[in-house]
């Protein structure tokens, strides 16, 4: 099943110039967050890390919206959300496999499977690379699926699925599971429940592909705050929550024996000065553990804070706008020099430069235009 067509975009010859390789998932169709999909799959793109520039070099047409992606610890293996409603008759999204050729950038279908919930948004693959683990938005629910020797997808070992209603009557209505997150030692998951408010937490049965209920079953947030996306600390002694709809980020002390968590501190996402609607999307910590980066929609910005590396607490050091509408997803690039801000609604990719010390952004002046942009994902270092 599945048609997936690499086309070559750029020719152009890097020699001796040092890039990265990157993925971009689209939506390709239906209506989100008032924006038409107009994607055509999963983009393929190299970042000059001398300069910044952009430079497209394949695209992959036929993929479903692709809207989330992760790489496996091999980089050998792509693995892309299809965050629709039904597949053939059944009310549920898929996962698509794809092999990556690390040269040219191209993937090759593999399989897919059933995520067995709607609109799945987020996945992850385990640092062993056996097991791929998928949130479902529209359904509220979780799925772990067993990976092959071949990168290939098995049917679900695991299924989990919420019940219950949030503060909000209108965002928190059911469960929305949104991301899911594993600890450095890969024994522990977190899944941000946007409708509950809530941090799920799961011991990782890596032989048998299992989630099982910690003795600390979550960690509840404030009601109404949303909780979306979570990173950690290289240290792995703290972790950081963004929260989508009271726009805030939450600081946590992890306790990784245990795999508890102990609020810090929260923090709004927004200058003073802003008053509109705003939602939060995408963290992630800088490879230096000094910074973290947060999205904003509606102030459409990045929020910068710096990581008091003793306490774990955070200071807010500004906001860098992104030059576009709705920054949906944002990425880091390995060598933490650049910050790959995606605006869903103007169908751009601004590069920005990272100072080292102060964590502050600086624009570079390149502009990819990639129609609605949702998800960026790195692979290492490659030169030519």
């Amino acid at each position: 099943m599945g048609y997936f067509i690499g086309l070559v975009l750029g020719s152009r010859s890097l020699v001796g110039v040092s890039t990265l390789l990157f993925f971009v998932g689209t939506y390709t169709s239906g209506v989100h967050e008032g924006r038409t999909g107009r994607g055509e799959g999963i983009y393929t793109y190299e970042l000059e890390e001398s300069s910044g520039a952009l430079e497209p070099v394949t695209k992959t047409v036929g993929v479903a919206n692709p809207s989330y992606l992760a790489i496996d610890s091999s980089h050998n293996f792509l693995y892309a959300i299809n965050e629709v409603e039904t597949y053939e008759n059944q009310q549920s999204g898929t996962v698509s496999a794809f092999a990556i050729d690390p040269q040219s950038g191209q993937l090759k279908f593999i399989n897919k499977q059933l995520t067995h919930g709607t609109l799945p948004c987020y996945v992850l693959v385990d640092k062993k690379g056996k097991h791929v683990l998928v949130t479902n938005y529209g359904s509220g629910s979780v799925c772990v699926m067993p990976v092959g020797h071949g990168g290939e997808l098995w049917e679900a070992s695991d299924f989990i699925q919420y019940q219950g209603v949030g503060f909000d009557p209108v965002r928190q209505e059911t469960p929305h599971a949104h991301s899911i997150t594993l600890d450095k030692s890969n024994r522990f998951a977190f899944v941000a429940d946007l409708g509950l408010d809530k941090l799920n937490i799961y011991r990782v049965d890596g032989d048998r592909g299992m989630l099982e209920m910690n003795e600390t079953p979550w960690i509840k947030l404030k009601p109404g705050s949303g909780p979306r996306h979570m990173d950690f600390h290289p240290s792995g002694k703290f972790a950081y929550v963004i929260n989508e709809l009271n726009s805030t980020v939450a600081a946590l002390a992890y306790n990784g024996h245990e795999g508890r968590f102990k609020q810090l501190q929260v923090l709004s996402t927004l200058s003073d000065d802003f008053h509109g609607e705003n939602t939060c999307a995408d963290i992630h910590v800088a490879p230096s553990g000094k910074f973290v980066y947060g999205s904003n929609r509606g102030h459409d910005s990045i929020a910068i804070y710096q990581i008091d590396q003793r306490t774990g607490k955070l200071t807010c050091i500004g906001h860098e706008l992104t030059q576009g509408k709705e920054p949906r997803n944002f990425a880091i690039d390995p060598t933490g020099k650049f910050l790959l801000a995606a605006n869903q609604h103007s169908d751009s990719i601004v590069t920005f430069r990272i100072n080292s010390r102060t964590g502050k952004l600086e624009s570079t002046g390149h502009i990819a235009q990639v129609p609605t942009p949702v998800c960026l994902k790195f692979l290492p270092r490659k030169s030519r």
